[in-house]
């Protein structure tokens, strides 16, 4: 799908050195996918502490039942 963005070029640049990517479209897809990965982190993250742990559940007994 082509998209015209107003990227800005300095932010683009230093994505571009840092990144390591040989095109700006490389460099740009990089960055969303990071960016996707680092915001569903962050969901996983908020469940910490909201969950019901059982202390007495044995997983090992769990590996061995038929």
């Amino acid at each position: 799908m082509a998209t015209n963005l107003a990227i800005d070029p300095e932010l683009l640049n230093r994505a571009l050195a840092v990144g390591g990517e040989k095109t700006k479209k490389a460099t740009v897809n990089k960055a969303l996918r990071e960016f996707i990965a680092r915001r569903e982190q962050r969901e996983l993250l908020d469940l910490f502490g909201k969950l019901d742990w059982d202390a007495g559940f044995d997983y090992k007994a769990e590996r061995t039942r038929q």
